[in-house]
């Protein structure tokens, strides 16, 4: 409707069934991972469906136009004035969570019924607690993530082979790297920004962030320890070694902070047999490698977690619950779970030898139900093979799946 964009038909798929419904749909998601163009593509639907523009409101919190609305009553009174010009259909509102006290305006506008609302938000407590609470059964949520591999190749018109697979490992998924060519300084300098960005508005202006020197050495140790069972307590005693003397509690506040701002994803241990969860240790993941890359800089040593990175945000770009999975004291890297299914998965850079052969199926083979078991390496020829039940498929294709 605006501006010309890519469309994101994993996601439009999922919010199809809700388009002219009288649900509030939040768009949520990290900053720059394409919400905003995401509420074109749906803008355009509408007008396909027979809404005229003019009946298309839309307020961009991010614009200086817009920095008039503080508030649930700025809101409101700038809506009813808009009506006052025509017909009002259908209300976009980017970055509501700028606005305070936004749920009372969502409410009062859901509960009229005459508008389609579409918001977005950057925040992933937006709709957690009492807010939730307040909206309950009013909303549907989607989610929204940097590109997955599939679509890194479509936005940036790449064969699927192995050096695009790299590029991506290296450069990440947001979407404006199509803009630039994809060579280290002209990435990382964008990254770099918009890493600060997230850090500086999604972080320390959102929560009131004062310790700013152990937000990035939280951030750098995160990163470094991608892929690795650790506690509030380790990161509280490794920082002390530093001579960063910080509490667990405070690493446990600082650590919500950065999940909140979807920097990173917090993955909690599971016991296979029981499903019971664990509270203590857990896997941290971020939620675009090439911002990883720019807080610490990308290395081939560390292609193992960076793997492990990849795959687990292509299972939650495919919509899995994921957990970290222990059975018998043998640590399963992914179990994930969808509609019923189940799936255990765990990665590898290479099988180079029958000790990792055995450690990577041996794990899996432990477990005695009959849901699927899956070992991702980029160990090179190997097709979609088989051991003793387990399928074994290059990092590549189980990327290139959307459909796994």
């Amino acid at each position: 409707m605006i501006k010309k964009y890519i469309k994101r038909d994993i996601y439009f798929k999922r919010l199809l069934q809700f388009i002219g419904k009288n649900l509030i749909k939040v768009i949520t998601g990290q900053r720059r991972v394409g919400k905003s163009y995401f509420l074109f593509q749906i803008m355009d639907e509408l007008i396909k469906r027979g809404i005229k523009k003019k009946e298309i409101l839309y307020i961009n919190k991010e614009l200086f136009d817009f920095d008039f609305i503080k508030d649930y009553k700025d809101l409101l009174g700038f809506i009813k004035q808009e009506e006052k010009k025509g017909a009002v259909k259908a209300i976009f509102i980017d970055e509501i969570q700028d606005i305070i006290d936004f749920e009372k305006a969502l409410r009062h506008l859901q509960a009229k019924g005459d508008y389609d609302i579409y918001c977005t938000g950057s925040n992933a407590n937006m709709l957690s607690g009492e807010i939730a609470t307040y909206l309950s059964g009013r909303y549907v949520e989607i989610e929204i993530f940097s590109l997955s591999y599939p679509e890194f190749i479509k936005f940036h018109k790449l064969p699927d082979d192995q050096e695009t697979l790299m590029k991506y490992i290296k450069y990440g998924g947001l979407p404006y790297l199509i803009n630039l060519p994809l060579d280290d300084d002209a990435v990382y300098d964008y990254l770099k920004n918009i890493y600060n960005t997230i850090i500086l508005k999604d972080v320390i202006a959102r929560f009131n962030v004062r310790n700013i020197a152990f937000l990035e050495k939280l951030v750098e140790f995160l990163a470094d320890s991608t892929g690795s069972l650790v506690s509030a307590k380790k990161i509280s005693d490794f920082l002390i070694s530093q001579k960063i003397k910080i509490s667990p509690n405070i690493v446990l506040n600082y650590l919500s902070c950065l999940s909140a701002a979807y920097l990173i994803f917090r993955v909690p241990r599971m016991e296979v047999k029981g499903r019971r969860i664990f509270e203590i240790n857990e896997k941290h993941y971020f939620e675009d490698l090439g911002l990883r890359h720019s807080v610490i800089k990308y290395k081939q040593v560390d292609i193992s977690k960076i793997l492990e990175n990849l795959v687990y945000m292509h299972l939650r770009v495919s919509g899995y619950k994921v957990f970290v999975g222990q059975i018998n004291g043998k640590e399963i890297d992914f179990v994930a779970e969808k509609n019923g299914k189940t799936i255990y998965i765990q990665v590898a850079y290479l099988i180079i030898d029958e000790k990792t052969k055995e450690r990577e199926f041996g794990n899996l083979l432990t477990i005695k139900d009959n849901y699927e078991k899956i070992v991702v390496s980029m160990d090179e020829g190997i097709g979609d093979g088989d051991y003793k039940g387990i399928r074994h498929i290059h990092v590549r294709e189980f990327l290139g799946n959307e459909k796994i």
